[in-house]
């Protein structure tokens, strides 16, 4: 018997019209990946949603930190000792993560992963640790430590202890991947999301312009701030509401400056619209360590952000 989704559910055409709406979601990569699509044929729909979430489990074993067996943790466990050889996408990957990194002036870093462990988020909800733990963990990050070779496609770590973290872009990667398996089996309307963080919308619904989506309000989980269009693009946010903890009356959020060692209190969200999902999540991290004024000159062309900040009271705007 065909293997179907998890939680596959809400198949039935719309009145007036021989569209049939197909929702599935599906757990993995630490959060949840839904796909609402349009189609005119029933198994069409529902083999290419499968195909889609086949991938995403793909890409959960490729880029796991969490998981001991995937070649993100080998990466992690035997780069600091020597070269590790990898695979085409991974290495592929990487240096992408890189250019984001060059591009942003460091503030975009994988390398963050021992600064997270440090402020205790990958256990839990955070913790305040000692200046000299902080020093400790930024001695262990830079992209620049993060050396690869196109020759012999390896990976290694210049720095000891140092870690790379998935967190701001695996989502992204996955989701790009899930749009180009739905449109190669023919699925022309679909909003794929992962979290409601980062999402693509391909196509748009019947009769309707584009898929409508909410970006919630900073210090309330259940206001919508602003609604927008999105068509054939991608939308990511970052958000301080995301995970954090209060010391001292102080927030602090899970979002790091990595030249710093701190968490970042430029923003308390960013919404970045691009053509890719991978480069709208990406970008979002540079945005909200840098601020408003930095964003509005270094955006890249044809990107729509979203910026809140909190002076006296939230302030949000789109940048000009």
């Amino acid at each position: 018997m065909k293997r179907l989704p998890v939680a596959l559910f809400l198949l039935a055409p719309l009145l007036g019209s021989d569209w049939l709406r197909i929702s599935s979601s599906l757990d993995a990569m630490g959060t949840t990946f839904t796909i609402v699509a349009y189609g005119e044929d029933r198994a069409r729909l529902e083999s290419a949603t499968e195909e889609a979430f086949e991938e995403v489990r793909r890409l959960d074993s490729l880029l796991s930190h969490y998981k001991k067996d995937s070649e993100w943790s080998r990466v992690n466990r035997e780069a600091g000792r020597g070269a590790v050889p990898v695979s085409e996408e991974l290495f592929q990957l990487l240096a992408s993560c890189i250019d984001y990194s060059r591009r942003s002036g460091g503030a975009f870093d994988i390398t963050v992963a021992p600064l997270v462990k440090t402020w205790g988020f990958y256990k839990g909800y955070g913790r305040l640790p000692h200046r000299a733990e902080i020093r400790a963990a930024l001695a262990k990050v830079g992209f620049e430590g993060l050396i690869l070779d196109p020759v012999s496609r390896t990976v290694r770590f210049a720095k000891p202890g140092m870690e790379i973290d998935p967190g701001g872009i695996g989502k992204g990667y996955a989701v790009d991947r899930v749009v180009a398996i739905l449109k190669a089996a023919g699925v022309e309307k679909a909003l794929i999301s992962a979290g409601g963080s980062s999402i693509y919308a391909l196509g748009a619904p019947p009769e309707q312009p584009g898929w409508k989506v909410k970006i919630r309000h900073p210090k309330s989980a259940g206001r919508t701030i602003e609604e927008t269009i999105l068509r054939n693009e991608s939308m990511s946010t970052s958000g301080s509401y995301e995970k954090f903890f209060v010391a001292g009356g102080k927030r602090y959020t899970h979002i790091f400056d990595p030249r710093t060692g701190y968490p970042a209190t430029a923003a308390v969200s960013v919404s970045v619209i691009a053509p890719k999902t991978i480069d709208s999540e990406a970008w979002t991290k540079p945005f909200f360590i840098r601020g408003r004024e930095w964003t509005a000159r270094h955006k890249p062309e044809g990107f729509r952000v979203y910026f809140c900040e909190e002076k006296m009271e939230v302030a949000c705007a789109w940048l000009q």
